[in-house]
């Protein structure tokens, strides 16, 4: 296992939940780092299947370290849930959102704890990072992702920070150069917390 480990909540109350016919078709939507996946595994009759699906290549590594032939996993997201043929499985587990490993490990780019590249992909082998992004997105865009996705009254100050930042001294590039820009741009801030939070 990585330095970068996962304690996985509400384990057995889920897979309680979900596993309702041990020789069923199950799908984890969400492996990570496998914490559901082996405990359904352990439930399942030798006639049963877990499908995983895992955008993180680091999920994927360790999906790989699982020998057991009911067990499958796609490098795909939970958007991928759409291609399987309907009543064709028993229940799907979805654990949504970003996981601690994401978070704990600066690499990834999601956490102003510890500087890193300003990342921020779920899978860092596919598409643009977040770096990447604001380097060429102009200022109503950055805005709009900032409101939309991050629920951010003060989003037009941060971008207007943004765009100003990298027309005076180059695009950002860390992920604390990013929250010392958010920081800079919000002047009304919750008590005890870091306004780059959302």
């Amino acid at each position: 296992m990585s330095a970068w480990s996962h304690t996985t909540v509400l384990l057995s109350e889920a897979v309680d939940a979900l596993v309702t016919d041990p020789q069923g078709r199950y799908v984890d939507a969400t492996f990570g780092r496998g914490g559901h996946a082996r405990v359904i595994l352990q439930r399942l009759a030798p006639a049963g299947q877990l499908l995983a699906y895992d955008k993180d290549p680091e999920a994927l590594a360790e999906a790989a370290r699982i020998a057991d032939a009911r067990f499958s996993i796609r490098h795909q997201g939970f958007a991928a849930l759409g291609e399987l043929a309907a009543g064709s499985v028993n229940g799907v587990l979805m654990d949504l959102g970003i996981s601690s490993p994401q978070i704990d490990n600066p690499a990834r780019g999601f956490s102003f704890r510890a500087d890193g590249p300003l990342d921020m992909r779920m899978d860092p082998t596919r598409g643009q990072s977040a770096a990447d992004w604001l380097a060429v997105a102009d200022q109503r865009q950055i805005a709009e992702v900032i409101r939309d996705y991050g629920e951010e009254r003060f989003a037009g100050p941060i971008a207007k920070a943004i765009v100003s930042r990298r027309q005076e001294r180059g695009p950002v590039a860390t992920t604390l150069e990013l929250a010392e820009l958010v920081a800079g741009a919000v002047k009304t801030r919750e008590p005890g917390q870091n306004p780059a939070t959302r």
